[in-house]
């Protein structure tokens, strides 16, 4: 049963988000789900600070997005926190014993959006690719009781993988805020400009360049991978798989389109993602989506 209004308010954002994270939380038990639909909510939130105005980023205050993100940070240390997704995962903080360290890196990882358009090495982005993504890994496993030490670096990884996609995925999107994630040392090393990259020029220099990406996510992949067998944790994983094996599938179709994510945003049908969940429902948590 829903603790009170608030656990109902992020109830509500997880449902009318539809995203691919939310997807997967049906297969946890109720007290589990209700606290994961609490940390979706925050999570949405704070990224939403970032990106609200990303279609218009001639407008956007980025020190006013700092004022706000300060004051997610301010609800997470107050002792009697006034906005609904706080006051709920105030809750969960305290029911699963989960660092508080985790969202402040996540607040962390929202703040590199407003002050960083560029990453100078795959280092540099793979800081980043911790704060927003590996982060909430961990925060999830706490939620679903995983005890292996294996568990964290199954979150690590598959984090890191699934940015990494998110990256080639939304590169056009990306290029319209701003920010270019791709390492400058290796569009510099496959000879591939900024000039080339905002005029969306598919050219074998692309190609070589993206092919070197996407071996790059399916090795974060496969760390994940070897992570989760070592964890032996696979049925209270269930929900952060069905999310991997989603994205590794976006993975294969960048592949298999020649990485021509210029042309359209890739996806997964809702129906296959379906599909894909029952699989692993199936066979109890087994899937190499390496």
């Amino acid at each position: 049963m829903y603790r009170d209004d608030s656990f109902r308010y992020c109830a509500w954002l997880t449902r009318v988000s539809r995203s691919n994270f939310a997807m997967g939380l049906k297969v946890l038990p109720r007290p589990q789900r209700e606290a994961m639909e609490v940390v979706y909510a925050f999570c949405r939130a704070v990224d939403d600070v970032v990106d609200k105005q990303a279609g218009n980023p001639v407008v956007f205050d980025a020190e006013e997005a700092g004022r706000e993100l300060d004051r997610w940070r301010g609800e997470l240390h107050a002792g009697y926190p006034t906005h609904p997704i706080a006051v709920a995962l105030t809750q969960v903080i305290r029911d699963y014993r989960i660092p508080l360290s985790y969202f402040e890196d996540l607040i962390a990882g929202c703040r590199m959006d407003l002050v960083q358009r560029r990453y100078a090495t795959f280092q540099e982005l793979e800081v980043y690719c911790r704060h927003v993504a590996s982060v909430v890994g961990l925060i999830s496993i706490r939620v679903f009781g995983c005890r292996h030490q294996a568990s964290e670096d199954y979150a690590v990884n598959l984090g890191i993988a699934l940015q990494l996609t998110n990256i080639l995925r939304d590169l056009k999107a990306d290029l319209a805020r701003g920010r270019v994630y791709l390492p400058q040392d290796e569009l510099k090393r496959f000879g591939y400009t900024e000039s080339d990259l905002f005029s969306c020029r598919y050219s074998e220099p692309f190609l070589r360049m993206m092919s070197f990406q996407c071996a790059r996510a399916r090795a974060f992949f496969r760390k994940a991978h070897e992570a989760l067998q070592a964890a032996g944790e696979q049925r209270k994983l269930l929900p952060a798989q069905m999310m991997g094996a989603v994205y590794s599938q976006i993975l294969n179709r960048i592949e298999k389109l020649r990485y021509d994510v210029f042309s359209s945003r890739i996806t997964v049908p809702r129906a296959r993602q379906t599909a894909t969940a029952l699989v692993l429902l199936v066979n109890g948590g087994r899937w190499n989506y390496a």
